[in-house]
C-alpha cells in the first residue's frame, strides 16, 4: 500500500528561527494514479468546506433532500448519501462532472451554498477522481488517523502581528501529511486574535489571551496565542509584590507574562463587607462592623473568616447554589420529594460533608425519595441518557449533550463515548407510582436491577460501562454500575473532579470562573491560569475534598483583597485577576439583605414565619423581588443558569417597588426606630452607612446626610427613610466590592 506520506503535497515546509511556520496554499491531495479513500480523502473536503456544517447538508433534515452527518461523525452514513441515494445523480463515475455532487459544489448549476469546490481546484480534481475510479468505499490496508498536531502550539504576538499555523495528521501506520488546507479554525477571542481558513493568525490591538481550535475529521488541537500589554514592566514590581500563599505566586506569574501589573489591596471595610457575603451571605451588622474595622490584631482577616465558616447562614448560603445545579421542578418529581432532596442538600453543607462523600452518596443513591433525599435525582433523570449529560457537566465539566446525537464539535467525544458511559446507568430501576405532572405526589424507591444494558443508537451493539477516559474502574461481582462509577468519578487521580469543583468556588469568589462556563473543561476552552486550577485542585485533594478549607485558601490570598479599581495597566483585565471583578449580589441575598436593613423580614409562601431568602427549598416559591434579580425559572431542568448582569427592571424595582417601600416607611421598621431613638442626625447618617455600606460615612457624605435631615418641612423620619432608601438604590448597596 503506497502510504499517506506519499500524497502529501508539500515537500517543502520552512520554519524559521522565530518559530514561523510558512506552509503551501495548495491542499494535501493523492499524488495522481493513488488510490483515493472516502474517509481520509473525501470527507476531509466536505467538512473543510462546510458541506456537512450544521448550517448546511449537516443539519438535522439535510439541505434540499440531501442531508451528511454533522461535521462527519458517521461515514457509512455519509458514504451511502453520495453514492446511493438521489438515484445515483450525485456521482456519476461514466460522466464524472456530470455528478451532481461536483456540478453544485463549483456552482456551475444553481447551489445554495455558493462556490464551495472551485472549479478544477485542488478539491474538486480529487473528488473527480475518486468518482472515476468507482466511489470506493475503502482502499487495500487503509490506516485511520490517530491524532493531529499544530505548529506553534503556544506563541506570543505583538499587536497587528501575523503568524501561519500548520497541522499535521498522524496515522496508524506511522504516516502523516500536511492537512492545514482542510482544517477548521476558530478562535475563542476573535476581537484578541483572529484566525482566516487557511489558519493565519492576526493578532488585534487589544492585549489578552486567545485559544486557536484546530479540528480535523473529528480530532481537535489548539495552539494558545497571547498578547502582552505594550510598554516595560520593572521586574521589581512582581518581586516585591506580596505572597501569602501559592494564589498570588501563580497570579502574579500570569500577570508578569502578560505585562499586567495588579491594583492595590481593598481597605479592611471593603474586605470585610466582600468576605462576608461570599461566605454567609449576608452583611455583617453595625456592631460586627465597628468590631472588625477597630481590631488592630494582625490576623483579624482569618478570624474572621473562621468565624462566618461556623455561622448557620453559610451552610443555607451554599447549599443555595447547588440547589441551582439540582434542585427538580416539584410539579414533575412531587413536593415531598423535593423537600427531602432540599433538606439533603442543606444538611451536606451544615455538616461540611466532604465533597467527594458529597458526590458518592448523589450518584449511588437509592431507597425511598421520601426518606433519602438524595435518590430525587433519579426520581427526575428517568433514563441513562438523561443522567449522562447531568453527571458529566456537574461531577466532571465534561458537557457531552452533543455527543448523545454526533461526534462533539469541539472536543473528542463521540456516540461511543457517551452511551459507554451512560451503560453505568443501565441498571438502575424504580419501583413506585412513577410520575404524573403537573402534580406527581406519590412515593418511588430507587434501587438496583439484576440486568440492564445500553445499545449505541446507529450499529444496536450492547456497550459495556466504559468511563470517558483512563482505566475503567474495576466492577466487582454483583455491584451497582453506579458504584464502581462514583469511585472512578470522585478518585483523587481524577483531575477534572477536582478542577471543575475549585473552578466553581473560585468563580463565586473572584467574579469569573479560571474557565468560563465554570462547567465546560475541554481542551478548546483553556483555563486563564492553567498552573493555579491545578495548584487549587491539588489543593482539595489533600484536603480530603474540605470547602471549608478551599474557601481559607482563597480569601486568605492577597489577590482575594484585591481592589476592584482598575489602573492603567489592568484596565482592559477581566480574566487574569488584577483586581476585584465586582458582583452583583445574589437574587436571595439581596432580599435577605434589604430585609435586614430595613429589619421587617420577607414573608414567603410554603416557608415557615420568619425565613430567609436562602432557605426557600423551591424557586416555585412566588417572590417577585426574586424573579427580578434573576433566579433561575422554576420550569427549567437543572442545572439552572444564572445571569448576573444588571437590567432596567431591577433598578426600577429598587426605586418603585411597593413590597420595599413598606418595608423602609414600616412603623416596626429599622428606619421608625432610629427617627424615634434619642441619635442625633450625624449618629443617623453614620448608622445607615454601617448598615448598608459596612463602612463609616467620609466627612462630605456626613454632610450630604444632614442636608436630609435640613430640609424645609422634613420630619427625622422622613429624612431616615428617604437616606435609607438612597443609599439602597446606590451601586455601592447592590454590587459585591
Amino acid at each position: 500500500m503506497l502510504s499517506i506520506a506519499r500524497r502529501m503535497m508539500c515537500a517543502a515546509t520552512i520554519v524559521s528561527l522565530l518559530g514561523t511556520v510558512e506552509t503551501c496554499a495548495r491542499a494535501a491531495e493523492p499524488v495522481a494514479g493513488e488510490a483515493i479513500s472516502f474517509e481520509l480523502d473525501i470527507m476531509p473536503i466536505l467538512t473543510a468546506r462546510g458541506c456537512n456544517a450544521g448550517a448546511c447538508h449537516g443539519k438535522q433534515r439535510g439541505q434540499n433532500g440531501f442531508q451528511l452527518s454533522l461535521l462527519g461523525f458517521d461515514a457509512e452514513f455519509d458514504f451511502v448519501a453520495l453514492t446511493r441515494e438521489g438515484r445515483g445523480r450525485r456521482v456519476f463515475p461514466a460522466d464524472s462532472e456530470r455528478s451532481l455532487l461536483l456540478r453544485k459544489g463549483a456552482a456551475r448549476m444553481p447551489h445554495g451554498g455558493g462556490v464551495r469546490l472551485p472549479y478544477r481546484g485542488a478539491d474538486y480534481v480529487t473528488l473527480q477522481r475518486w468518482i472515476e475510479r468507482g466511489t470506493p468505499r475503502r482502499i487495500p490496508g487503509e490506516p485511520t488517523l490517530s491524532s493531529v498536531t499544530i505548529i506553534p502550539d503556544q506563541k506570543s504576538l505583538r499587536p497587528e502581528e501575523t503568524q501561519q499555523l500548520k497541522v499535521t495528521a498522524h496515522y496508524s501506520d506511522g504516516s502523516q501529511r500536511d492537512v492545514t488546507s482542510r482544517t477548521t479554525f476558530q478562535s475563542n477571542e476573535a476581537a484578541v486574535v483572529g484566525v482566516t481558513d487557511n489558519g493565519m493568525l492576526r493578532a488585534g490591538t487589544l492585549p489578552g489571551e486567545a485559544s486557536i481550535m484546530a479540528r480535523f475529521m473529528g480530532q481537535i488541537t489548539t495552539c494558545n496565542v497571547t498578547i502582552p500589554l505594550p510598554g516595560e514592566v520593572s521586574e521589581k514590581i512582581y518581586e516585591q509584590l506580596p505572597r501569602v500563599n501559592f494564589v498570588d505566586d501563580l497570579v502574579w506569574k500570569k500577570l508578569k507574562q502578560l505585562g499586567i501589573t495588579p491594583s492595590d489591596p481593598s481597605s479592611d471595610a471593603k474586605y470585610m463587607r466582600r468576605v462576608y457575603l461570599d461566605i454567609a451571605g449576608r452583611l455583617p451588622n453595625t456592631q460586627e462592623v465597628r468590631e472588625f474595622l477597630g481590631s488592630t490584631e494582625e490576623n483579624k482577616r482569618a478570624r474572621l473568616v473562621d468565624h462566618l465558616l461556623e455561622q448557620p447562614e453559610f451552610g443555607d448560603h451554599w447549599a443555595n447554589k447547588w440547589a441551582d445545579l439540582l434542585r427538580p421542578n416539584p410539579y414533575r418529581v412531587g413536593i415531598k420529594a423535593v423537600l427531602n432532596y432540599d433538606a439533603w442538600i442543606r444538611a451536606s453543607f451544615r455538616q461540611n460533608k466532604p465533597y467527594d462523600q458529597f458526590v458518592r452518596e448523589l450518584i449511588t443513591a437509592r431507597g425511598s425519595t421520601w426518606r433519602n433525599g438524595a435518590a430525587t435525582l433519579f426520581r427526575d433523570r428517568r433514563s441513562p441518557d438523561e443522567l449522562t449529560p447531568l453527571v458529566s457537566q456537574l461531577f466532571l465539566g465534561i458537557r457531552l449533550e452533543c455527543a448523545k446525537c454526533h461526534h462533539h464539535p469541539f472536543e473528542k467525544w463521540g456516540q461511543t463515548d457517551f452511551f459507554s458511559f451512560a451503560a453505568y446507568f443501565a441498571r438502575l430501576g424504580r419501583k413506585g407510582s412513577g410520575l404524573s405532572p403537573p402534580i406527581s405526589g406519590g412515593e418511588e424507591v430507587i434501587m438496583t436491577r439484576a440486568s440492564g444494558t445500553v445499545s449505541h443508537p446507529l450499529t444496536g451493539k450492547v456497550l459495556p460501562p466504559r468511563p470517558l477516559y483512563g482505566t475503567a474502574p474495576e466492577l466487582r461481582e454483583g455491584e451497582d454500575p453506579r458504584v464502581a462509577l462514583a469511585r472512578w468519578i470522585t478518585s483523587k487521580d481524577n483531575a477534572y473532579f477536582s478542577q471543575v469543583a475549585v473552578n466553581r468556588v473560585w468563580a463565586d469568589l473572584m467574579g469569573r470562573g479560571l474557565v468560563e462556563p465554570v462547567d465546560d473543561l475541554r481542551a478548546t476552552n483553556p483555563p486563564s491560569n492553567g498552573p493555579l486550577l491545578e495548584a487549587l485542585a491539588d489543593n482539595f485533594v489533600q484536603s480530603d475534598f474540605d470547602l471549608k478549607q478551599l474557601l481559607r485558601t482563597i480569601t486568605a490570598s492577597y489577590v482575594y483583597a484585591l481592589s476592584s479599581q482598575p489602573t492603567e495597566r489592568n484596565i482592559s483585565d477581566i480574566r487574569n485577576y488584577s483586581r476585584h471583578y465586582r458582583q452583583r449580589l445574589r437574587a436571595e441575598v439581596l432580599l435577605d439583605t434589604v430585609s435586614d436593613i430595613s429589619g421587617v423580614p420577607e414573608t414567603f409562601p410554603a416557608m415557615p414565619q420568619d425565613s430567609r431568602a436562602t432557605q426557600i427549598w423551591t424557586h416555585r416559591v412566588s417572590s417577585l423581588f426574586l424573579d427580578t434579580f434573576g433566579r433561575p425559572d422554576p420550569n427549567q431542568d437543572p442545572p439552572c443558569e444564572r445571569t448576573g448582569e444588571s437590567t432596567v427592571a431591577q433598578t426600577l424595582h429598587l426605586m418603585n417597588a411597593p413590597a420595599l417601600h413598606s418595608k423602609v416607611t414600616s412603623d416596626a421598621g429599622r428606619a421608625a426606630q432610629l427617627a424615634n431613638s434619642d441619635r442625633t442626625s450625624d449618629a443617623i447618617v453614620e448608622e445607615l452607612y454601617l448598615m448598608i455600606y459596612s463602612r463609616l460615612p467620609e466627612e462630605a457624605e456626613v454632610e450630604i446626610g444632614r442636608q436630609f435631615f435640613s430640609g424645609p418641612g422634613i420630619t427625622r423620619r422622613g429624612a431616615t427613610e428617604d437616606l435609607m432608601w438612597a443609599l439602597m438604590n446606590t451601586p455601592e448597596f447592590v454590587f459585591k466590592d
